[in-house]
């Protein structure tokens, strides 16, 4: 029976076991959108995980949406980063970084010369972010125009030859979580004509587009994405048929030949079968794509256990319970207590709830 804690080879990866540090923004970045001394200590702390996909970085100035978040586009973040890679190698683990344009959810503050953010609409989100002046309302963003999504692809393309060159064993699309790609998906979201908008295949084009622009600079097997369903996350209506839609994004992902695809189930950090919703089948979705399968969303020890024992997935990523544990291996292999979540210094400060959380022994 297949294990939590069973090697496997993941696109040109290979894993020490099927535990995944799930990314999780924490706002502690440095002047210039670097990570500093405290964020190669907290990723080396976790690197007995199997894989860490690293916080969510902006793959450009304007594809950022919340204050002291990393990115991946300038020299200085990629030799921080360097930093924090030889770091988890160091301690023989593995990470790829988690690729990020926010889209809409931003505010004019953030972004250069106080522009509006872009998306694939001018309407506005019913969401807040961070800035320097707190939480406040995100602001009305700009519709991209067809001609000016080659340069946004290019973005994507260029993040993740910084991320090879950063020392990354691999890249991550962000396409969940009502952020820009997944802007582009949702009907809800999307009311633009023409090859981006429109029937599914113009909403998924965004997505397909970039994913092959990423493949071709630097390998399927270096390549995963995330996607999310069913979640409303900042207040994103779900697209009218997800079934559909994802069933069409997978089938078209399947020959890509990605090292995985990472789905959060359900609400992000909600319930995985939310209550306002037709039940979705995410087994139905699993078996369109012809690769490793990753699933999230507040799995426990023992749920994650059986959903690799059931093949229901290959790996699982935990996300609050890496936050609390640095050891979160070690603990699920002796099926130990784990530290509680410090809310209140999830977001932004130092070393505080950050890098001190104790580990067994």
């Amino acid at each position: 029976m297949t294990t939590l804690f069973d090697p496997i080879q993941v696109g040109e990866l290979l894993l020490s076991n099927r535990i995944v540090m799930a990314p999780l923004t924490r706002n502690r970045a440095l002047e210039g959108d670097v990570p500093g001394p405290l964020t190669v200590e907290y990723y080396r702390q976790r690197a007995t995980a199997g894989l860490i996909i690293s916080e969510a970085s902006q793959i450009s100035p304007m594809a950022q949406g919340y204050l002291h978040t990393p990115g991946i586009y300038s020299k200085a973040q990629i030799e921080a980063w360097r930093q924090v890679t030889q770091a988890v190698h160091a301690e023989g683990g593995k990470i790829v970084i988690q690729l990020w344009h926010v889209g809409r959810i931003s505010h004019s503050s953030l972004l250069p010369n106080g522009v509006a953010p872009v998306s694939s609409t001018a309407r506005r989100a019913e969401a807040q972010t961070y800035t320097a002046k707190g939480f406040v309302d995100v602001s009305e963003p700009r519709a991209l125009s067809d001609a000016e999504i080659p340069a946004l692809i290019d973005d994507y393309r260029q993040a993740a030859l910084n991320a090879i060159e950063a020392g990354f064993d691999g890249v991550e699309i962000h396409a969940a979580n009502a952020y820009l790609i997944d802007q582009f998906l949702r009907d809800s979201v999307n009311d633009r004509t023409g090859p981006y908008g429109g029937e599914i295949a113009h909403r998924a084009r965004l997505l397909l587009e970039v994913t092959r622009a990423v493949v071709d600079a630097i390998g399927s097997g270096r390549t995963g994405i995330r996607l999310s369903p069913m979640t409303t996350f900042s207040g994103t209506p779900r697209d009218s048929n997800p079934e559909a839609l994802f069933s069409y994004v997978a089938d078209h992902l399947s020959p890509l030949g990605l090292a995985y695809v990472h789905v959060i189930e359900g609400e992000t950090g909600g319930a995985r079968q939310p209550e306002d919703a037709t039940p979705f089948d995410y087994e139905a979705l699993h078996q369109r794509f012809k690769g490793t399968w990753m699933i999230n969303n507040g799995f426990s020890r023992a749920e994650a256990i059986e959903a690799l024992s059931k093949s229901e997935a290959d790996l699982v990523a935990f996300g609050r319970s890496f936050i609390s544990n640095p050891d979160l291996v070690s603990r699920l292999k002796l099926d130990a207590p784990l530290n509680e979540v410090r809310f209140d210094k999830l977001y932004g400060g130092g070393a505080e709830g950050y890098i001190d959380y104790p580990t067994l022994g």
